[in-house]
């Protein structure tokens, strides 16, 4: 594997201080494709942030420490998803090991291409370290095509945009990833991020 490093370090958000730089980035993201009144909200901490089971995810830049992404991963082994509010998961995911990856947000920096690919990657490995099934996001329109082209299929065939109390009650769509098959996947497919995903190691990202 080659190495390759980032001007940013990706971790798992541990601090009040790292928390911080979480909602700040978080609000600032949101901030420009919501109204005040959905995405003030998120100048303070969520419910969801606080349980068992979630992890934050938190890039900082390697020059000045400042934020630059941001991801909430959560798990299903001690509570359901917060997608699961509004929205029946399927019965062949019964039983299953599932970790949704929700807030994700980045600066407008030009590294924000990069710091995006990194969370994913970092989403990626959390799920093969701790034997998850499933990666599973909500995405809207047209964010959802960014989704389809790292091969996320619905989780429901044909079902949709729909209306998620977790995410504002706006329509999304449920897409996931096998996280034991997507691997090869991405090797049949001879995808652009397969190498950055799987073949290269990146000391920059500490989970």
């Amino acid at each position: 594997m080659r190495q390759e490093y980032w001007p940013f370090e990706l971790r798992t958000a541990a601090s009040r201080e790292d928390r911080d730089k979480v909602l700040a980035i978080r609000h600032a993201a949101y901030a420009r494709h919501l109204p005040a009144s959905l995405s003030g909200a998120l100048q303070q901490p969520e419910a969801t942030d606080r349980l068992e089971g979630v992890t934050l995810l938190l890039a900082e830049s390697s020059l000045d420490g400042s934020p630059l992404g941001t991801m909430r991963i959560q798990t299903n082994r001690l509570v359901p998803l917060a997608l699961e509010q509004s929205y029946p998961l399927p019965s062949w995911m019964e039983g299953k090991a599932l970790a949704e990856a929700t807030r994700l947000a980045v600066t407008q920096e030009k590294t924000s291409r990069l710091v995006k690919a990194a969370l994913f990657k970092a989403y990626y490995q959390y799920c093969l370290q701790t034997g998850i099934d499933y990666m599973v996001i909500t995405a809207r329109s047209p964010l959802d095509r960014q989704y389809e082209r790292m091969l996320f299929k619905d989780v429901v065939p044909g079902a949709g945009y729909q209306p998620l109390a977790h995410v504002f009650n706006l329509p999304h769509r449920v897409m996931y990833l096998n996280v034991k098959q997507v691997r090869r996947q991405w090797e049949e497919a001879q995808h652009p991020l397969l190498e950055f995903m799987c073949y290269t190691e990146h000391p920059s990202l500490k989970l």
